[in-house]
């Protein structure tokens, strides 16, 4: 069933992908990553984002995300990026300002999720550890709020206030929470190369210039598609237009997407700027046996979270 789920700030999300609400002096949390279904740029704005309108979920791949107590921020992980860029840092330091507490936190990131693929990764953890961050010390936020204050860092962040499944519209900040069953089995490839969600952006800008004319996506049909899994009708919806700019540029992305056809998958498409690209697959089984002909690429099989 897919149906619009209305949420007050005082619902708490469902539990598959829920923030904790009481204080504790530590806590683990799993942050999930999430594919685009649909991907459709609407107009560039002048602010300079993009007005998009896309079906995201979340899916059953996650970092983990570990706190505890400490006088100042301390952000741990294996990512080779430069703390100030870190999402984690950003979100903690901009929260620790914005409620002016005074001491800080020890966070530790372990990534599964790999960056720069489209996954939504770093827009997850951002989303968690101010979730965490509002229990660990004891704020008291409700998820609108923190959702706004993580708007300022990454228009894929109010999302994950929204998990596992959501209409996002504008630039990221008009979500309506949807609820999409059945769970689908996916294999998620990714090529060993990096997308940067600017770079897509911008490139799609210099390919179609601002004037855009595009028949909307038929969310309904989509969504109807998806509840009765008729993957006939999925494949004639189912677009992603960063996809050509990222294909050009890439085309192992291309040779992917064709290859999980190939092998079975019902549809496929480009998850978000790329470059990863997932497959839907009836089962397990054909998921396995398309990911042993994808390698050396990375791959995981995941399935989306209802």
């Amino acid at each position: 069933m897919v149906k619009p789920v209305k949420q007050s700030d005082s619902t708490p999300p469902r539990p598959r992908v829920s923030f904790p609400l009481a204080r504790c002096d530590s806590l683990s949390l799993r942050a999930p990553a999430k594919i685009n279904w649909f991907l459709q740029i609407i107009k560039k704005r002048k602010d300079g984002y993009h007005d998009i309108v896309s079906l995201m979920q979340c899916v059953s791949l996650y970092d983990e995300l570990i706190f505890d107590h400490a006088d100042s921020i301390a952000v741990e992980s294996d990512m080779d990026i430069p703390v100030s860029d870190n999402l984690v840092y950003k979100a903690s330091a901009l929260l620790k300002k914005y409620v002016s507490y005074r001491k800080g936190a020890r966070i530790i990131v372990k990534k599964h999720i790999p960056v720069s693929a489209g996954l939504g990764g770093g827009s997850s953890d951002a989303a968690y550890t101010l979730s965490g961050l509002n229990t660990l010390w004891g704020l008291g936020l409700q998820n609108r709020e923190l959702s706004s204050i993580g708007a300022h860092l990454g228009s894929d962040i109010p999302f994950f206030f929204n998990a596992p499944a959501a209409l996002v519209e504008g630039k990221g900040d008009r979500v309506t929470s949807l609820k999409i069953e059945p769970s689908f089995m996916l294999l998620l490839v990714k090529p060993y190369v990096d997308v940067a969600t600017a770079w897509a952006y911008a490139s799609f800008d210099q390919l179609h210039g601002h004037t855009l004319t595009k028949k909307p996506i038929a969310i309904k049909l989509f969504c109807q598609a998806l509840e009765k899994q008729d993957y006939l009708s999925l494949t004639k919806i189912l677009s992603n237009d960063l996809e050509e700019v990222v294909m050009r540029e890439y085309p192992a992305v291309r040779e992917i997407k064709h290859k999980l056809t190939e092998m079975g998958a019902e549809v496929s498409a480009m998850s978000g700027s790329g470059p990863t690209v997932f497959g839907v697959f009836r089962n397990k089984e054909k998921a396995e046996k398309a990911a042993t002909a994808m390698k050396p690429n990375w791959c995981r099989i995941v399935e989306t979270l209802i």
